[in-house]
């Protein structure tokens, strides 16, 4: 009886799986087929999604419909939401079946289909955002966008959208192409015929512009959010040195402490999330992903150089363990972990991994709760629906200070604190992870490594840089030399963007900096020769993002400005000038030198939003050093040489063997290990004395 009743009960439950997976996959579209974590999520819904193809605009073409561009990325909230309140509705999506061709597009996969109908979103409505939505006709010319719909108002769009095509195809196509072409001509950048001078008197009169976005409460930059902005302060951290400006330098690092300290930066688990939605750097939105964390790794190691402060220290350090845990595999790193994980309703919810109920905190910290309140700002800052993000107002020193307790009392009460938090937790179910490969995010995260190594001087930084490097190369650069979006067993193999071109470029001459091995240098020079090829406009002086068999868009977008990642232009123009150096070839230096000024009437504008750019500037208004190490300890000197002083006006170059490279010619000696200090080949003596050589790099 017994045996039969459990016989009963297996085969119920059998049954009941078996029925909810029936209802799971009651619908199945073409993205079942793809590898993006982010489209397979759409992937039975009963919209009838396509991939991003060229041939679903035929399909369009052949079947007289207009085209439904929707973009997002896996750990975007509202794209979440709105897949489950209007992309699994039925109503919906007989609507969209019949009247449209529909394409999910992972922006992180085609940064290029997001950057152009985000232009044209924000040209019809004056916003962008993600998910962003745009109707298209089958020849790329976009009609209408906008973002978040919830879905009574998505649905009442469509139809006027598809009513006003049927009964106006003629107007329809005006404006299409009306907007098509005020799209194509912000893409022109104006060739600068004046005389190229660049001075520090045009570089002051821009930062003085800049210096009126600057919030001198909260820190940061003027606005609602605020986001880690890590191209932007590190340049901050380099003119700032460079001129001594200690004003300027205060309000940097008071900034890095605000993003230290606030809520963006994960205090149990290490990493930073992606903005907080106010302007206090207190209450994050939860997703954390690779670019971000990975360029703070480069700013918070060049911001300790600078000011030795030991929170920047810990902040790298504990940076790095928290992408080693999540997005560590096999040399390379995954993209990102989502903002939204399950609740206790089994419910998704924005932050429930990462905020705490009273009641919780109640339960969890029994000893110096209201001292642990007031660290963590428990009452006093904002709650996120109800619960408690874990936010530090001021330094661990001057909060001891304040309630009068040794600071090594205080920190020992913080880890008891933070375990308890922790292990409760764990207990959890963690955001999803996005398990994409993205080429160029790996090179931020390399060159990250590298300037953690040069910082330090810590082996496994260095050690974690090659295997990176050497993962890079044998995944994501092909026999040809041509380098691939998106690497990894299982991922889709996607052609690289200049982005991806530009960033490896950038981080292979970084790693050869601290290993000498040639091999990164030529690498780099050959990736730039396909640059080339694939990309550059002659017209322009500039390189496209997208290849030049790219098919399917109707602008081909010059990425100019450094926003969330430098420009892939500006990390070109950077490129240029280190390649020209190290292999003598003046064509690369002068272009990189046009681009740049090409850039000026931008970059007077709207400098803020040209960082990199203006970091190459001062490569050009100041003393640029190329400083040359050789003999046999020529490693372990280039080691020393970084970790002496923070020195951004200098390009390093060195063997421990003969070498061919022009900078290295003739000046290996066998005995001794020899310091060449030079400004356009014109080298001073040579010294043994690292001491020494730093005292001829005069800011």
């Amino acid at each position: 009886m017994r045996f039969n009743h459990n016989i009963l009960f297996y085969s119920i439950i059998i049954l009941l799986l078996f029925s909810c997976s029936q209802q799971k996959e009651k619908h199945t579209n073409s993205l079942i087929h793809e590898s993006s974590p982010y489209l397979l999520q759409h992937s039975h819904n009963p919209v009838n999604w396509f991939p991003w193809d060229a041939k679903y605009l035929e399909k369009a073409k052949e079947e007289n419909k207009l085209v439904l561009l929707s973009i997002g990325y896996s750990s975007c909230h509202w794209c979440h939401v709105m897949e489950e309140e209007t992309f699994e509705d039925e109503e919906v999506a007989k609507f969209m079946n019949e009247n449209f061709i529909n394409i999910k597009i992972d922006r992180e996969e085609h940064p290029d289909v997001d950057k152009t109908y985000m232009t044209a979103v924000q040209i019809m409505t004056g916003n962008g955002g993600w998910p962003l939505n745009c109707v298209i006709l089958p020849n790329g010319k976009p009609v209408w966008g906008g973002t978040y719909f919830e879905k009574d108002e998505w649905l009442e769009n469509l139809k006027n959208i598809q009513l006003f095509y049927t009964n106006n195809p003629e107007k329809t196509d005006d404006f299409a192409e009306q907007l098509a072409n005020d799209m194509r001509s912000l893409q022109v950048v104006d060739k600068n015929n004046s005389e190229t001078n660049f001075s520090k008197e045009t570089l002051d009169k821009n930062m003085n512009l800049w210096f009126k976005k600057f919030d001198t409460i909260n820190f940061g930059l003027i606005g609602s959010n605020q986001f880690p902005r890590p191209n932007n302060y590190q340049f901050l951290l380099r003119y700032a040195y460079q001129n001594n400006d200690t004003k300027l330098l205060n309000f940097v690092t008071k900034t890095l402490d605000k993003m230290a300290l606030g809520g963006l930066h994960d205090h149990l688990e290490g990493g930073f999330a992606r903005y907080t939605v106010d302007n206090k750097w207190h209450i994050p939105h939860f997703e954390k992903m690779l670019y971000d964390n990975a360029q703070l790794l480069s700013l918070y190691s060049i911001a300790y150089q600078i000011t030795k402060k030991p929170l920047y220290k810990e902040i790298v350090y504990k940076t790095i363990e928290f992408i080693e845990k999540e997005f560590h595999t096999n040399g390379l790193y995954y993209s990102s972990l989502n903002a939204d994980s399950f609740n206790k309703n089994n419910e998704l919810e924005e932050g429930t991994y990462y905020t705490w109920t009273n009641g919780e905190l109640i339960s969890l910290i029994t000893q110096n709760k209201k001292l642990f309140d007031s660290y963590y700002g428990i009452n006093e800052i904002e709650k996120v629906e109800g619960k408690s993000a874990l936010v530090k107002r001021i330094p661990d020193s001057e909060f001891a200070k304040a309630n009068k307790i040794p600071v090594q009392e205080l920190k020992n009460l913080v880890m008891n604190w933070n375990k308890q938090l922790l292990v409760a937790r764990l207990k959890r179910q963690k955001p999803s992870l996005d398990t994409k490969i993205l080429t160029s995010w790996n090179a931020l995260l390399l060159q990250g490594y590298v300037d953690a190594f040069k910082v330090f001087g810590d082996a496994k930084f260095k050690e974690k840089a090659i295997q990176n490097g050497l993962a890079l190369k044998n995944e994501a650069i092909d026999k040809t030399g041509n380098v691939l979006r998106t690497i990894g067993k299982g991922n889709k193999k996607i052609d690289g963007y200049l982005e991806d071109y530009a960033l490896l470029i950038n981080a292979y001459i970084s790693l050869y900096q601290i290993t000498l091995n040639e091999d990164w240098l030529n690498i780099s020079n050959t990736l730039a020769k396909v640059s080339f090829d694939n990309f550059f406009d002659t017209e322009q002086e500039l390189f496209k993002y997208s290849t030049k068999k790219n098919s399917g868009l109707i602008a081909n977008n010059f990425e100019i400005e450094d926003i969330v990642i430098p420009s892939s232009n500006s990390v070109m123009s950077k490129n240029l000038l280190f390649l020209g150096h190290y292999f003598d070839n003046k064509e690369h230096i002068e272009l990189s030198k046009n681009m740049l000024h090409n850039m000026e009437t931008k970059i007077e504008k709207y400098p803020h939003a040209y960082s990199n750019w203006l970091d190459n500037y001062l490569n050009f208004t100041a003393p640029y050093y190329e400083t040359v190490i050789c003999g046999k300890d020529a490693v372990v000197k280039t080691k020393e040489l970084f970790q002496t002083k923070y020195i951004p006006n200098m390009l390093v170059s060195g063997s421990t063997q003969k070498s061919e490279l022009t900078l290295l010619l003739n000046r290996y000696n066998a005995d001794k290990t020899l310091i060449y200090v030079c400004v356009n080949k014109a080298c001073k003596l040579p010294t043994e004395d690292i001491d020494r050589a730093v005292q001829l790099m005069k800011n």
